[in-house]
């Protein structure tokens, strides 16, 4: 395991509190594979999956977590890295995040879209260390009902993460050069 710290939570809706996550690991150090039971629909209770991880993120795992026969919309944002940045070639982007401080922040998020939208299960997966050109650093899926309230609440949660969550960028350069970048987006950051 690399000097990152990885980490994965699923949250119950009605508790608050961490639960076993709906995940298991393959044998051998192999790939997360999704476990779901048949649950009637008294049986199923929201979820809150959060996590941090230098493992290359699976839009079809966060989509497969948030589906639910309950939903009839499931919405789905996926950053990935843009290969430029004023007029700079970008190889790769390099995440950091203060985990328990961005476990907590993303859990506000989470709770916050649950108060102003009627959804299911919400799903937020933020990559750590390198990420190259076209490949994802951050998935965000809600399920719902109806379409209205999942696009509303994925929206809302990446821009809440881009404005709340200690989670910091550093775009490597073609030209053997780097630069931590500032959000401005981020609550703290003062104006220019």
């Amino acid at each position: 395991m690399s000097s990152l710290e990885i980490s994965s939570f699923c949250f119950e809706q009605e508790t608050k509190s961490p639960s076993s996550p709906p995940l298991v690991e393959a044998s051998a150090g192999g790939p997360l594979e999704h476990v779901r039971e048949d649950v009637g629909e008294d049986e199923e209770k929201p979820k809150d999956i959060i996590r941090f991880t230098a493992e290359k993120l699976s839009v079809e795992e966060v989509l497969q977590l948030v589906t639910s026969p309950l939903c009839g919309a499931v919405s789905l944002f996926v950053g990935t890295t843009r290969n430029h940045f004023e007029g700079k070639k970008v190889i790769s982007l390099e995440y950091e995040a203060y985990i328990p401080m961005a476990e907590n922040e993303v859990r506000r998020i989470c709770g916050d879209v649950r108060r102003k939208w009627p959804v299911r299960h919400i799903a937020v997966f933020h990559r750590l260390g390198l990420v190259p050109v076209s490949e994802a650093s951050v998935v965000i899926a809600v399920s719902s009902a109806h379409r209205a309230a999942s696009l509303g609440a994925v929206s809302y949660a990446i821009d809440a993460l881009k404005a709340k969550v200690p989670v910091w960028k550093k775009e490597i350069y073609e030209e053997s050069s780097s630069s931590w970048k500032r959000n401005k987006e981020c609550f703290w950051a003062t104006s220019d």
